[in-house]
């Protein structure tokens, strides 16, 4: 079968593919991965496809092809809960994609999903519905070390950042507060959200003891001050011990070339947990 007999006759608002991730389908397909069609086409593509048996939505096939890998491949989110029922906020939620991840490994859990983004939001919730979950809060807002109202650039994927610098793709988010979500035990805190990482946890250091295990993509903006060394030592200072990995974003030579996407020279996976979390 081939990749043409997935597109359909009619296109409206972008092209709508939908196709079957189930292994049973793809052995008689040319492709081993069904995901591989979506390599063709542009970015910021709206789309359809399958997921789990459910229809899911995508905003971007480049995006959503590095995000699947990495959650429900190499499973980065991964972690032992201490109860059948844990509480998990994630903070940049996306399209959902962490989310569902999470659902499907504790379908008991309680997750609060933060996403500032008012076109991926509705993405977002179009997704969470279509798996009929319970138990998740989705709330349309970027987390900040204040409650007010932001300049938020819109990138279209999974980029979007807090940022007034930028003059195009520009509009206005509201914000909340970490703090007020960690007032129970946290069993796992996802943190990505685009160069805002260290004034949303500077800002509930306090209420960070209450949180077992911690994800935060750290974000370094080309010619802005790096705030790196002061992240690690507010983890370390709250308790936890830290392993560090790097994802997309690398430079092989980083003294000669520094390699730049979107404003950002650096990514890294900072990993945050308690030593009886974990067995050695």
């Amino acid at each position: 079968m081939g990749w043409k007999s997935f597109i359909p006759t009619n296109i409206k608002d972008g092209v709508k593919l939908i196709f079957n991730i189930k292994a049973k389908s793809d052995s008689k397909s040319k492709h081993s991965n069904p995901y591989e069609i979506l390599n063709l086409f542009p970015r910021f593509t709206p789309t359809e496809t399958v997921l789990f048996d459910k229809k899911i939505k995508i905003v971007d096939s480049a995006s959503f092809l590095f995000i699947f890998n990495e959650i429900f491949k190499k499973e980065i989110y991964k972690f032992r809960a201490l109860n059948e029922s844990p509480y998990i906020i994630d903070a940049g939620a996306n399209i959902g994609l962490a989310s569902i991840y999470f659902k499907k490994l504790f379908p008991n859990s309680e997750i609060v999903a933060f996403e500032p983004d008012s076109t991926i939001f509705e993405t977002l919730e179009f997704n969470i519905q279509s798996f009929e979950f319970n138990n998740i809060t989705l709330v349309k807002k970027a987390l900040w070390k204040e409650e007010t109202e932001l300049t938020f650039y819109h990138e279209g994927a999974d980029g979007g950042r807090i940022d007034n610098s930028i003059k195009t793709n520009k509009t206005t988010v509201k914000t909340a507060i970490l703090l007020k979500y960690l007032n129970k035990p946290v069993d796992f805190l996802k943190i990505d959200i685009e160069g805002a990482e260290f004034e949303v946890l500077s800002s509930s250091f306090n209420q960070l003891t209450n949180v077992h295990n911690i994800f935060v993509e750290y974000h370094s903006f080309a010619g802005k001050n790096q705030q790196l060394p002061e992240l690690l030592q507010l983890l370390k200072n709250s308790g936890f011990r830290l392993y560090v990995s790097s994802p997309g974003l690398e430079s092989p030579q980083p003294l000669l070339n520094i390699k730049t996407y979107e404003g950002m020279d650096m990514q890294l996976n900072i990993y945050g947990f308690r030593d009886e979390n974990t067995t050695h």
